[in-house]
């Protein structure tokens, strides 16, 4: 029997002690490729094992991946693997429990007409679950009279997050929907996500490039590098010692670090291994795909002027 020092476990708590089966698991997902048309793929032989109730900060460089592997997590794109979210095939049997917020909501032109907030609200069923929209209108500071073509970005994104988080949800996929918040926003808004996996057991999943106050948030974090997953557990945080998901650079320390370190130093690794990559495929001996070369391309460069824009001259 477990015990724990604060009293009952909450079901979070709970979740963490029961054995990782297919029927337990709020994600599993095994040896998952997936490309768009004509294009390298965007996710290579990924794995993912989540546990109910949590939190898990997803870390990768811009172009890694993240925000399709969250689309994916959401069925919104069909795979050729079978992809297990809270006990069902996500695509296939239906995504109920599950919320996807992504920043394209905001370009979409029907958000940007001349509506009330509250109408807006009323119509995705803010009746339906109205004391849970109003504890979220007064965390993210909603004002129901804005008119949707009049607001700021920032507050256009507070709107999305109230339509997408006023229904009871189990399982949340952010991406890098917090942009555009303030810290103090953002700050009641982690805070009710925090309490929602506390206390119901929910799990989160947050694609950020934004780390400063993000220290108490996570319960795990994820690396993902060039569409794979460098762990298929998500890792604990903070990081026991030793743990082989580790950056090298923050191996050795004894020094204490944060997300930002963390996220800064997983990076850095990256672009150095990509940028091996690259040299190899390019020389033969690797297995090419996305490693292309980026960055300035001198030798190509035309140093005499005539040279130059005899070359680049479109006017005949």
């Amino acid at each position: 029997m477990y015990r724990f020092s604060d009293g009952e476990a909450t079901p979070s708590q709970k979740a963490a002690l029961v054995p990782s089966t297919i029927s337990n698991l709020a994600i599993e997902v095994h040896s998952l490729t997936y490309a768009f048309p004509h294009t390298p793929p965007a996710l290579r032989d990924l794995t993912l094992l989540v546990q109910p109730g949590q939190r898990i900060i997803l870390i990768g460089a811009n172009g890694a991946g993240k925000s399709t592997l969250l689309q994916l997590l959401a069925g919104k794109r069909l795979t050729k693997e079978s992809i297990h979210v809270l006990g069902k095939d996500v695509f296939h049997q239906g995504s109920q429990g599950v919320t996807f917020l992504g920043t394209e909501w905001a370009s979409n032109p029907v958000v940007r007409s001349d509506i009330l907030v509250s109408t807006f609200l009323d119509s995705v069923g803010g009746w339906r679950h109205k004391e849970r929209r109003d504890r979220l209108l007064d965390l993210l500071d909603v004002d129901l009279d804005w008119h949707m073509h009049a607001i700021s970005d920032g507050e256009r994104r507070r709107v999305q997050l109230c339509m997408g988080l006023m229904a009871p949800w189990e399982m949340l996929l952010l991406d890098e929907v917090t942009v555009d918040l303030d810290v103090l926003v953002r700050h009641h808004l982690l805070g009710f996500l925090k309490e929602e996996s506390e206390q119901r057991g929910a799990t989160v999943i947050y694609a950020t490039h934004i780390f400063d106050g993000l220290g108490s948030f996570p319960t795990h974090i994820a690396h993902l590098h060039l569409g794979t997953l460098t762990t298929a557990a998500p890792i604990p945080w903070p990081i026991p010692p030793g743990h082989p998901g580790l950056p090298l650079k923050l191996r050795s320390t004894s020094e204490p670090y944060g997300l930002w370190d963390l996220a800064l130093a997983w990076l850095e690794e990256d672009r150095e291994r990509r940028i091996r990559e690259g040299e190899r495929a390019r020389s033969g001996s690797g297995r090419g795909g996305r490693a292309g070369q980026r960055g300035a391309r001198r030798e190509e460069v035309e140093r005499d002027s005539e040279a130059f824009y005899k070359k680049y001259d479109y006017s005949h």
